[in-house]
């Protein structure tokens, strides 16, 4: 049997993670997308638009420097959202404003996210994943600290946060279903 290798491992947890986003979305009606749980709260559609966002933006343009799905797919301009931000140091009242399309909408560009990373993932190196590399507020880090701290734990987080929100709507979680 084959060793499973960590950009394996890194694979499938992203990959967990974008298909936890969509799925939480897309019970949902328009309205309920844009719930806040609280005066301090994003909405759940910013939560996992910000998912997404720095996923396709660490994986493709971070490490990579090239376009991320979100620019080379159009998103930006179907959905009406800004084009290069992603969420993080957004001014509250900036991303509390923002509004969203339809819950299927946006987990389709969730979903084009997860068919784009995955095999990069899959294919990533030992010496890949090591390599030092900045990336703003972070700092610099070895991609791999990179991919499990910002991508998989930090986007758990939100996923999280989702999932209280939807209780608050009186939605089931879809966690690990």
């Amino acid at each position: 049997m084959a060793e499973t290798t960590t950009g394996a491992h890194l694979s499938l947890l992203v990959g967990r993670l974008l298909d936890n986003c969509a799925l939480s979305l897309r019970d949902l009606t328009h309205e309920q997308l844009h719930f806040r749980a609280a005066p301090a709260a994003n909405s759940i559609a910013f939560e996992m638009w910000h998912v997404a966002r720095t996923v396709d933006n660490v994986i493709f343009f971070a490490f990579d420097r090239e376009q991320p799905v979100w620019l080379r797919e159009g998103y930006e301009e179907r959905f009406g959202l800004p084009k290069t931000a992603q969420g993080t140091g957004m001014p509250p009242e900036e991303a509390y404003a923002l509004r969203f399309p339809e819950p299927e909408a946006l987990a389709g560009y969730i979903d084009a996210v997860k068919a784009g990373v995955q095999p990069r993932l899959e294919a990533a190196t030992q010496e890949y994943l090591d390599t030092v590399s900045p990336i703003r507020p972070w700092g610099e880090r070895s991609r791999a600290e990179h991919l499990w701290q910002v991508l998989v734990a930090h986007g758990n987080g939100h996923l999280g946060s989702v999932t209280m929100a939807r209780a608050i709507l009186g939605h089931r979680d879809v966690i690990g279903l």
